[in-house]
């Protein structure tokens, strides 16, 4: 990429950050365009996003392998499409084989291509997001550049853009001078800021050592050990849990319940709550919504064989549970389990929860 801005201060600013700058680049050449197209497996922030940002959500298809489908994205392509927001690899895990036609597809009708970073760890030293034709890149550093992988907030998502987006970027931005020494300047048709300084530093401060100590061969490793523990445990669990897209994968694939649920009631979010008791955080259930009783698995480059397969044995050995051993968890953590359904009805904001339901109680 050309430029960028660290002011982001998360993944989800980021997303805004770069839909605002697809709106002031067809702004200064006299377009106001109205929508913007994401697939149906992605991100649950890229709608959102996309409503922030002024635009219309325009939903594309999967085909039967998990991918953009084309022929679904040629209809949907005219002048009044500002860009298309995609993750590569997407939420299903799957590398979108078809990227470069994709990119053609939308600069052709003159959008813009932006790339949601979540899945950036999958892509290090291998390929980037610039050479598939992408004009607006988010990263988020607190997940790919984090020590390690997933280290939770507060987070950071700079955005790095191509060329003919640089002049609007958020500002002030460091400008070398000609005698050598810096000075804060805006660029020429910038968005203004989007935060008051200039990102959270300490999650970049993090961040650039986490690159620094892995150096280039050492980030190409972090994407090759997360690819290889995600296609073992694909692997492993076949015959045991649905996998609707049962092809290589990328750092993450998605497995199913549903034949699990038909046979003896066994859910996603059973499976969730049963994985507590035996020492595994859940993966992400119900998600992405287009594959029935998804559990999204993300086993990540920092885990070793001995935690993958750990893992991997703790499912197998779930699925064979007794019929209603999975509703009842989590048994063993000190909260059981809870009423989720009163829970979003019935919502306490207070850090004393026990206190609020004793005074509604009386």
């Amino acid at each position: 990429m050309h430029s960028a801005t660290l002011q982001p201060p998360a993944g989800a600013a980021g997303e805004l950050t770069g839909l605002l700058l697809m709106r002031a680049y067809h702004a200064s050449r006299g377009e106001h365009r109205h929508k913007v197209i994401i697939p149906d497996s992605a991100h649950g922030t890229n709608p959102a996003s996309v409503t922030l940002g002024g635009y219309q959500t325009v939903t594309v298809p999967s085909d039967a392998r998990g991918l953009v489908d084309l022929d679904a994205l040629e209809a949907r392509l005219d002048d009044d499409v500002a860009g298309i927001m995609l993750t590569n690899p997407n939420t299903l895990g799957l590398f979108e084989e078809d990227i470069a036609k994709i990119a053609a597809a939308v600069h052709r009708v003159g959008g813009l291509l932006y790339y949601d970073g979540a899945n950036l760890n999958a892509i290090l030293g291998v390929t980037r997001p610039g050479d598939m034709g992408f004009d607006i890149v988010h990263m988020n550093l607190h997940k790919t550049f984090a020590v390690p992988h997933g280290g939770g907030g507060p987070g950071a998502g700079p955005v790095a853009v191509s060329a003919r987006l640089a002049p609007f970027l958020p500002g002030p931005v460091p400008a070398r001078r000609e005698d050598g020494t810096f000075a804060w300047e805006m660029p020429a048709r910038s968005i203004g800021r989007v935060h008051t300084w200039h990102g959270n530093a300490l999650a970049l401060a993090r961040a650039w050592s986490y690159i620094l100590a892995n150096g280039g061969d050492g980030l190409r490793r972090v994407a090759e050990g997360a690819v290889l523990n995600a296609n073992w445990l694909r692997h492993r669990l076949r015959g045991t849990y649905d996998l609707p897209y049962d092809r290589p994968n990328m750092h993450e694939f998605v497995a199913s319940t549903t034949s699990l649920k038909k046979a003896n009631g066994l859910r996603a979010l059973d499976v969730g709550k049963r994985l507590l008791e035996e020492g595994f955080h859940a993966p992400t259930v119900y998600f992405p919504l287009i594959v029935d009783e998804a559990l999204m698995i993300e086993p990540t480059e920092t885990e070793s064989p001995e935690t993958v397969a750990a893992l991997a044995d703790a499912l197998i050995a779930i699925a064979h549970d007794e019929p209603g051993v999975g509703a009842s968890a989590p048994r063993t953590t000190p909260v059981g389990r809870v009423d989720e359904a009163r829970a979003a009805r019935t919502l306490l904001p207070t850090w004393d929860a026990v206190a609020a339901l004793d005074q509604s109680a009386s």
